[in-house]
């Protein structure tokens, strides 16, 4: 009887175990995907062409490869994006380094930091009509009307734009406008010219009627402002607590951007899967614009995406100085920490 006992005990346990072993085998993949990291990213703008980089990373698989669970919602401007990835309330974002660089200098506690470029050039733009006497000198600006939202970050660059492009602002009118009235005024010849993101401004004046011919642009990179734009940015701690992930975040980004740049018809669809009412071909004339203008640079020809140069980004502040009033609290290494970047080869836009 007792070995009866035993031995149906001893059948019981092997068959518990068994199906133990087998729930356990079911549970695995579930505790496996479980062991995902989760990062919350924000745009610095809706869903738009230049946005694709970011998009094909996250359809194409790229962050799943890396183990990550990335999450990407849109944003309310560039600015807007910093505190919240300082706050924690975003584990990784997009925005104007310039904007992170001042908010750094009125508290370099926060935690905060960019690591990647993305706008090896900034998107800061003066954009006037020809017919109205305007060109791609920054010197036709003077004497004439421009419109200036007060919140626009290129105009946030005008103090010391004029100072590096030697531009005599004595005669120059600025009148303050609303980004809504923006191009519509310059399209009807109410100001000479506008400040603003140049892939915004163009693309928003030729759905005004502008023709392409009349529309002049000073890109303000290109004339002495030797400024970053936005960047990829990260919360220290969340830097700290998960190095890993944000190597894998960024190496992903490096291979999302470099998809968007060889086939920018794929980002567009990338694009249109979140907004639907968007128009195809204008926002892949945004894109290129952005690959062309912003992203693939000869900077980043040569050097690979996502880095900066430490010595143009110590200058950019100096600059930063005049335009935006830092008080000097703050210096390039507590803005930028390119220790999570991929290799250089790792990073090479085709």
């Amino acid at each position: 009887m007792i070995k009866r006992r035993t031995f149906a005990a001893t059948v019981l346990s092997a068959a518990l175990s068994t199906a133990m072993g087998l729930v356990a085998g079911l549970v695995l993949p579930v505790t496996a995907a479980h062991a995902e990291t989760a990062v919350k990213f924000t745009l610095d703008w809706k869903f738009e062409g230049p946005a694709a980089g970011f998009l094909l990373a996250l359809d194409k698989g790229y962050f799943k490869a890396e183990g990550l669970d990335v999450t990407i919602d849109s944003g309310n401007g560039s600015v807007e994006a910093i505190p919240r990835v300082a706050t924690g309330a975003y584990q990784m974002g997009f925005g104007d380094i310039n904007s992170l660089i001042k908010f750094l200098d009125e508290d370099p506690a926060q935690k905060i930091k960019a690591v990647m470029m993305v706008y090896e050039r900034p998107t800061f733009a003066v954009v006037g009509r020809k017919a109205l006497g305007i060109t791609e000198d920054p010197k036709s600006l003077e004497g004439k009307k421009l419109g200036a939202p007060p919140p626009d970050g290129a105009f946030a660059q005008w103090k010391a734009f004029k100072d590096v492009a030697k531009i005599d602002d004595s005669q120059i009118t600025i009148e303050s406008i609303g980004f809504p009235v923006r191009e519509p005024m310059l399209a009807k010849g109410d100001v000479d010219a506008v400040f603003g993101f140049a892939f915004s401004v163009i693309l928003n004046l030729k759905a005004q009627g502008v023709p392409a011919d009349d529309i002049a642009t000073i890109l303000m990179a290109e004339h002495g402002l030797n400024l970053y734009g936005n960047s990829v940015l990260v919360n220290t701690d969340f830097a700290a607590e998960n190095p890993d992930a944000v190597k894998g975040f960024l190496k992903a980004l490096a291979k999302g951007f470099a998809d968007a740049v060889a086939n920018p018809e794929e980002g567009v669809a990338a694009v249109l899967k979140r907004n639907e009412t968007l128009n195809p071909e204008i926002e892949k004339e945004r894109l290129e614009m952005a690959n062309a203008m912003n992203i693939k640079t000869p900077f980043v020809i040569e050097n690979g995406f996502g880095g900066v140069d430490p010595a143009r980004l110590a200058a950019s502040i100096e600059t930063l100085k005049i335009s935006m009033g830092l008080k000097g609290a703050v210096k390039a290494e507590q803005v930028f920490d390119a220790s999570f970047l991929p290799a250089k080869e790792d990073r090479m836009l085709p």
